[in-house]
């Protein structure tokens, strides 16, 4: 059910030409939470919380995965190895992974996430340590809760999830950049970065192991490759989706908006990518601490107090990039069949402006 529309593709871009729009169909699951488009064979990929769907690129469902007790979150496809990677969280058993998805195995509806050898994890120390922390030091983690004063930077998990280069460059190898989670809590001061971890993951495939939720595994790195801070105000619940542009070299971060009155709350930040990190202060600690920062791009929206530049602008649901100046960016719904309520996603075609307030401009 997708639109009878066709993009036509940027100029000189040699792009096959995109659907302006791609239905990912209706799932009695949770809301969509992002997706990733493999653009050489013509498939979508949704994140429904806890199903996976594969479409065509008219829409018409090609597999999915199911059997997920966890959060499903943002993903993104690597065009090195042919799978699809998300993010996953145990919130209650203190487990965060990357999934890991052999999508050319999905190819009939139903196929269960444990059994169907369709997926891999690959288990991060490093958020785990940062969501489990016990920041008041009374000896108790407070678990899901924002709140508490405990969880580092207010680290809810992870959901946001690309692939780029490392900061500072515009081109090379292709790292796995990974955002956390970033609980909505207006009385502290620790949680008004954006936290993003990148991982160099050439070796990773001796730590993928497959997923078994009722006993977790702990099978990953020690730490990752890079560690940083983007200063945004607080967001709720961080990075909802990331995405690296390889037609501007920018970084986009789509998040759901903060409530804290000193911050502009803008929806969407960018970073650009070839601006290397400096060292410094990670304002707001109970600490002083020192990392590694980036800086938000210098247009969108402006809010002279604090210095942050950001839009009002969707991609909260699914952003993905064709690296051509064009977006996906997908919204969610709702719909009613036969008295059961069934969750929607639409991706449609956008190009990049810049413009403010919103720098997305939708191709009919």
């Amino acid at each position: 059910m997708a639109s009878a529309l066709f993009a036509t593709p940027a100029h000189g871009s040699g792009k096959p030409e995109f659907p302006a729009e791609v239905y990912g169909g209706a799932w009695t699951s949770g809301h969509v939470q992002g997706i990733a488009v493999d653009e050489k064979k013509g498939f979508m990929y949704f994140s429904f919380t806890n199903l996976l769907v594969k479409t065509d690129l008219a829409g018409r469902p090609v597999g999915s995965v199911t059997g997920f007790t966890g959060h499903l979150g943002d993903l993104d496809f690597n065009a090195k190895d042919g799978r699809v990677y998300g993010s996953l969280e145990y919130k209650e058993a203190q487990a965060f992974y990357v999934a890991i998805f052999d999508v050319d195995r999905i190819t009939s509806l139903d196929m269960d996430a444990e059994t169907a050898n369709v997926v891999t994890a690959v288990y991060l120390k490093e958020v785990v340590a940062d969501y489990s922390a016990d920041m008041n030091g009374d000896g108790t983690f407070d678990g899901n809760v924002g709140d508490t004063p405990d969880h580092r930077y207010g680290c809810s998990g992870i959901d946001g999830v690309a692939f780029g280069p490392s900061f500072g460059k515009r081109h090379g190898k292709q790292k796995l950049t990974v955002a956390y989670g970033v609980y909505s809590n207006t009385g502290r001061q620790d949680n008004d970065h954006q936290v993003l971890l990148q991982y160099d993951i050439t070796k990773w495939r001796a730590f993928e192991r497959p997923l078994t939720q009722a006993a977790p595994h702990t099978s990953g790195p020690a730490r990752p490759d890079g560690k940083y801070f983007v200063y945004t105000g607080n967001t709720t619940y961080g990075v909802q989706n990331l995405e690296y542009d390889g037609y501007t070299g920018k970084w986009l971060m789509a998040a759901y908006k903060g409530v804290k009155p000193q911050f502009p709350n803008y929806s969407l930040f960018t970073v650009d990518g070839s601006a290397r990190p400096t060292r410094g202060p990670v304002k707001g600690q109970p600490q002083p601490e020192q990392g590694d920062l980036l800086r938000l791009s210098p247009e969108g929206l402006h809010h002279p107090e604090t210095g942050i530049r950001g839009w009002e602008s969707g991609g909260q649901y699914g952003l993905a990039s064709l690296d051509d100046g064009r977006f996906y960016v997908t919204q969610d719904g709702k719909i009613v069949e036969d008295g059961v309520t069934k969750q929607t996603a639409h991706s449609r075609l956008h190009r990049w402006t810049g413009q403010t307030p919103t720098p997305f401009e939708r191709i009919q």
